[in-house]
């Protein structure tokens, strides 16, 4: 019994992965058209003048200013938005954050239920490791694989004759 339900927190601490990363890129694919002032505005924008590589020879200096250019370069593009096109930006960036939050909450609880089947089966910590790489990798595949046969079967259906128009009913 006790392996059971090692393996019942190992494959719904996972499932936990799966869905926030599979329902984050579906609703920041939604929001994928929001995001076009801001390339333009990138676009628009000087980039700021590389940074001295002097300055690294003091790297919290050189970090400060680092940090400084980004700021207003930052500020310039967002200068360059329109007022939609900043409230699409913000809302873009929460949505990615709380996606981003709860699926790495959920990571961090598949971490320990993982650690707790390896346990229960006195795997090595490579073992462990492994499995942990595998499952990330499997939870993004999901992700990848099924946003690209949305598209697809989305893409199909636009490139294929409606079956209305023929039907005089």
């Amino acid at each position: 019994m006790h392996e059971l339900i090692a393996w019942s927190g190992f494959v719904g601490a996972w499932l936990l992965v799966a869905g926030p990363l599979y329902q984050a890129a579906v609703e920041l694919d939604e929001q994928g058209e929001r995001r076009g002032g801001v390339t333009r505005a990138a676009r628009q924008t000087a980039p700021q003048p590389p940074l001295s590589p002097w300055w690294w020879l003091l790297p919290p200096v050189a970090y400060l200013l680092q940090r400084r250019r980004q700021r207003a370069y930052r500020r310039q593009v967002l200068d360059a938005l329109t007022a939609e096109e900043v409230e699409g930006f913000v809302e873009f960036t929460s949505v990615a954050t709380g996606w981003a939050m709860v699926a790495a909450g959920a990571f961090f609880i598949a971490v320990k239920e993982t650690y707790e089947l390896a346990e229960v089966y006195v795997w090595p910590v490579g073992v462990f490791a492994l499995l942990l790489v595998v499952m990330l990798a499997a939870c993004a595949a999901n992700t990848v694989v099924r946003v690209r046969r949305a598209h697809a079967l989305v893409e199909a259906k636009a490139a294929a004759p409606s079956d209305r128009a023929a039907d005089p009913a």
